[in-house]
């Protein structure tokens, strides 16, 4: 994909109505410092479109990126993180799930893991969301420059266990460090979903 103009068009919180969009959209959903912003920033050859945190559960909104004015990368509010009161949890539950049962223009979601980590009872939860919205996610292990190579068949394996995941799921393993699995996800989005 080559990226010839990008903008961050709309932003939705808690209160927002979600656009009614005319293009594609690609979703990605992750629990809070999975990776979410460095991939999208990766994906938009950019270093900090998506802004990246050091404080986990930065992302409170759903954010359209408007890509060559053919499609939307959105980006969806972490979820999972500790600090964050039980209240904002079920808000920002409700808003991703409002998004997932409300999008026309929906065409596939990633949900990303951390390669490293047996996906937890917040990625089991998001993971039937996503079924139950009717999509069937494809599932991004992010922070493979974090495991040595020969590890990654063997955690890859702890994911689909874990998730129960039909054969045909694809797991796409990607390092922010070497961008790794981008040109992959890119072929994926352009061959597959459209």
């Amino acid at each position: 994909m080559v990226i010839k103009s990008l903008t961050l068009e709309t932003v939705c919180g808690i209160t927002s109505t979600l656009p009614e969009n005319d293009k594609p959209e690609i979703a990605f959903a992750g629990r809070s410092n999975v990776g979410k912003s460095s991939l999208i920033n990766a994906l938009l050859f950019r270093k900090s479109f998506a802004r990246i945190s050091a404080t986990p559960g930065k992302t409170q909104t759903i954010n359209f990126y408007n890509i060559n004015d053919l499609l939307y990368l959105v980006d969806l509010p972490g979820y999972g993180y500790a600090k964050v009161s039980l209240k904002e949890k079920e808000q920002w539950g409700k808003l991703i799930e409002r998004y997932l049962k409300g999008s026309k223009q929906l065409k596939a979601i990633f949900l990303l893991l951390d390669i490293r980590h047996k996906p937890a009872t917040h990625d089991k939860m998001m993971y039937e969301w996503i079924l139950k919205s009717g999509c069937k996610p494809v599932i991004i292990a992010t922070k493979l420059d974090k495991i040595k190579r020969s590890q990654v068949a063997k955690h890859i394996q702890v994911i689909r266990e874990t998730l129960q995941l039909p054969k045909e799921t694809k797991v796409m393993p990607f390092s922010a460090l070497s961008k790794q699995g981008r040109d992959e996800i890119w072929t994926l989005v352009e061959t597959e979903l459209f």
